[in-house]
């Protein structure tokens, strides 16, 4: 894929890639929007630690997936309305 407002790769990233993905890796949402979501479309698990409940999302790949741009916005928006 091309980089775009949709897309961006960042292979110059020391990170780069920071998940196992196979295709294109969008960097686009390096950091997930939606981390602060307990009901998010990705595949998180919950960790236990001092008291604190912390969601661990070190095997997600789903906000590096161009196809889930769309969602991710569409998640976004109805988020913010709701605020």
């Amino acid at each position: 894929m091309e980089n775009s407002s949709r897309f961006f790769e960042n292979t110059g990233c020391k990170y780069f890639p920071c998940h196992k993905l196979e295709g294109d890796f969008n960097c686009l949402f390096c950091y997930c929007p939606l981390y602060f979501l307990d009901n998010c479309p990705g595949n998180h698990t919950w960790i236990e630690r001092d008291g604190y409940r912390i969601k661990n999302c070190i095997d997600c790949v789903w906000p590096h997936k161009p196809e889930n741009y769309d969602i991710m916005m569409t998640i976004l928006k109805n988020k913010c309305r709701k605020n």
